[in-house]
């Protein structure tokens, strides 16, 4: 079990829907957060209403340099890291002929990129002391629907992406898991989430992944999958 208090998270995409939630949740248990995402002004905001020597930094994960910067500025002022919570993510919704090059790039840049470099600048942090790396996926890297090709390709690629990362780095402490949630109450595709009273809420997210740093350190969940109790039905 991980206990939180004194320990520090960096959580992407840390200012609105599932990340904002993931890192209430873990402020609330007593970690120092570090909220990042594109936008300095949003991520002082939310690290101020956080509280707890929370720390805002903004990162465009696309950026390998960004990224690097991320986590030395999470280390240099906790002192630390133990979770790393990669949320930022990005669908634009199209068939193939219509996607325009610009949204193809910036989905794979975002949930994928951005993934590896913020990996790849933590691992030597994150094997100090042990922790966990915490992938935010998506039910669509196993389900692929019409207009979806791009997330799709992209969510596919994160949950083999998480799986061999897990299998790489286990016996140096550091766990990791893809979270895998169904539909979400957000404003993720843009726009007002009308009509979605049968949806996950990012709440429910998070306390998945609280629940998982909560785990016995000789247990190791490596996928989680989370989806509405009643959908709609189909037909």
């Amino acid at each position: 079990m991980l206990e939180l208090k004194g320990k520090a998270a960096v959580v992407t995409g840390a200012t609105r829907g599932i990340g904002l939630a993931i890192a209430r949740a873990l402020a609330g248990e007593g970690a120092r957060v570090v909220v990042a995402a594109r936008r300095a002004d949003e991520v002082e905001r939310v690290a101020a209403a956080l509280g707890g020597g929370a720390l805002g930094v903004a990162c465009d994960v696309r950026h390998a340099e960004q990224c690097e910067r991320l986590m030395s500025q999470a280390v240099a002022t906790c002192g630390r890291l133990d979770v790393l919570v990669n949320n930022a993510g990005l669908g634009v919704f199209a068939p193939v002929e219509e996607m325009s090059l610009e949204d193809w790039h910036r989905q794979f840049e975002t949930n994928l990129d951005g993934v590896f470099y913020c990996c790849r600048a933590a691992l030597p942090h994150l094997k100090r002391n042990g922790g966990w790396i915490v992938n935010i996926g998506s039910l669509a890297g196993k389900n692929p629907f019409a207009g979806g090709a791009a997330y799709n390709a992209t969510k596919f690629g994160l949950l083999g992406f998480s799986e061999a990362l897990m299998l790489e780095v286990r016996h140096a402490g550091v766990r990791v898991c893809c979270v895998m949630p169904g539909s979400v109450a957000t404003d993720f595709a843009g726009g007002a989430d009308a009509g979605s009273d049968w949806k996950l809420h990012p709440e429910d997210v998070a306390r998945v992944v609280s629940d998982l740093l909560a785990f016995p350190e000789r247990a190791l969940p490596s996928r989680i999958e989370i989806r509405p109790t009643r959908p709609p039905r189909k037909g």
